[in-house]
């Protein structure tokens, strides 16, 4: 019983592997049918493979989203909620604290290379080969989404084509992002990126993963109160 504990204790986490595509069209589709109770296999198993619903999982538990027991975190819930500027800040907070190996490093994702980002997968946690590229390519496209800014020694190698079709695509793509990493889909702008939602988060704090657990807390809670104010904002204007 002691070395289960110690097992289970001491395992490593393996990042998200998944289809960033197929992550976030998950999280978007909790916005239209709600968040289930528990996000188990009874949920998920009519739309998803077995090997790809295992790799949400994977995913969902790593940043946070879902708890030990699959069941949905407040994080979660905001991140669901959340629209424009406010996903993106929470995608920000979800990403630094869930890739925290990487940035309290001695890596500066700014001027890095691919191939030090590889490393740094590696040495956490011995991957290799096909698993380590879509682990590193979830990170971009998550980092992305989440507007921070990464070295374009490592994006380059996401816009590099394969094949004569993929050249096509991937010009017609590079024109839809800002420089960071190259997301395999239409981005589907949000309408609610209003001057409301710019002006109060220009003040809000940006999160900080060295914070204090209840810190962290704190700042939670203080975004939630910003989304339900900013909806409150926004259907008072509509009416």
């Amino acid at each position: 019983m002691v070395v289960n504990a110690v097992n289970d204790t001491t395992r490593k986490r393996l990042p998200p592997y998944i289809s960033y595509r197929t992550f976030r069209n998950f999280v978007d589709s909790l916005q239209v049918g709600g968040i289930p109770a528990r996000i188990d296999r009874s949920y998920w198993g009519d739309r998803l493979s077995g090997t790809t619903g295992t790799q949400l999982m994977t995913a969902l538990r790593f940043l946070g989203l879902i708890d030990a027991n699959s069941i949905p975190t407040n994080r979660l819930r905001l991140l669901v909620s959340a629209r424009g500027p406010q996903k993106t800040e929470l995608l920000r907070q979800i990403a630094y604290e869930a890739f925290t190996f990487i940035f309290r490093s001695s890596f500066d994702p700014q001027n890095g290379t691919y191939s030090q980002l590889e490393e740094i997968f590696h040495s956490q946690f011995e991957l290799t080969g096909d698993v380590s590229r879509k682990c590193i390519k979830f990170f971009l496209m998550l980092a992305s989404d989440a507007g921070i800014h990464l070295s374009s020694f490592i994006t380059k190698r996401l816009k590099t084509p394969r094949s004569g079709t993929g050249a096509r695509n991937s010009k017609k793509v590079a024109t839809r992002t800002s420089g960071n990493s190259v997301v395999p889909e239409k981005t589907v702008e949000m309408p609610y990126h209003n001057s409301w939602d710019t002006m109060v988060l220009n003040k809000f704090p940006t999160f900080d993963p060295a914070w204090s657990e209840e810190v962290k807390l704190k700042w939670f809670d203080a975004f939630n109160e910003l989304l339900k104010i900013g909806s409150s904002a926004r259907g008072s204007k509509a009416e």
